[in-house]
């Protein structure tokens, strides 16, 4: 059985980084939905010999998923300047992050030539969605561990996970360890707007109004194509995972 711990407790806290440094799966709360994450670098685990390479523990997300590789993956960021270390920045990206960081905007970017992802993660493009969550676990994990690859904790085409109870039926045994934080708070997944290009589009609708994005490009002057989009990114748009 999954064991929980509860994300209010720091010794549960602490064993799900140390699960994460392990080469483990770990189901988060955040502050749309229930996310599911891993380490990105196999570095950080105390013991290399049980840590599982960043490609196989991005495939163990796709398998506790159900959900065919092939699709990007988001990377939840500690803050701000971990998305400069890692992608190119728009003055689009520049200015959505700094009125909407923390919080649920997924914004797309190319990455940093000398930055070298596994293809896993990107889904063999040269780019990639980063956020920063309005969450304090995430936020936390990823200042411990560096950029965290995460997904929905869900099976693929099943409803969003918004407690852990949701997060065990759903994936039982696939994952090693799932951090309760209660109700998720916000229970609608990210937007997701695509900056990685002279004009940033929106992917997928989500917490964060189109409306209110589009108005904080007009005021920084950023001309942009942010047509209404509902519902999940299709496959042509599928540049990021969720939450």
């Amino acid at each position: 059985m999954t064991a929980v711990v509860v994300a209010d407790d720091e010794r549960g806290r602490a064993r799900a980084i140390e699960t994460l440094r392990a080469g483990g799966v770990v189901a988060l709360p955040t502050d749309t939905v229930y996310g599911l994450a891993v380490a990105l670098d196999p570095s950080v685990a105390p013991d290399r010999s049980v840590a599982l390479d960043a490609d196989a523990g991005i495939e163990r997300l796709f398998l506790a998923k159900r959900r065919s590789p092939g699709k990007g993956i988001v990377l939840l960021l500690a803050d701000a300047p971990q998305m400069d270390r890692v992608a190119l920045v728009t003055p689009a990206a520049a200015a959505l992050t700094e009125t909407c960081w923390p919080g649920a905007l997924t914004v797309i970017l190319a990455q940093r030539p000398n930055v070298a992802f596994p293809a896993a993660l990107t889904g063999g493009r040269t780019t990639i969605g980063l956020r920063v969550a309005d969450h304090p676990a995430p936020r936390a994990f990823a200042a411990a561990l560096g950029p965290l690859p995460t997904t929905s904790a869900n099976l693929s085409g099943f409803p969003d996970a918004l407690d852990a109870a949701t997060v065990a039926a759903q994936l039982g045994d696939g994952i090693d360890l799932i951090l309760d934080g209660g109700s998720a708070v916000g229970g609608t997944p990210s937007t997701v707007v695509d900056c990685s290009g002279e004009r940033p589009r929106l992917l997928r609708a989500g917490a964060i109004a189109t409306e209110r994005l589009a108005a904080i490009l007009d005021v920084a002057g950023v001309r942009h194509d942010l047509a209404s989009v509902r519902g999940k990114m299709t496959d042509a748009q599928q540049g990021v995972g969720e939450p």
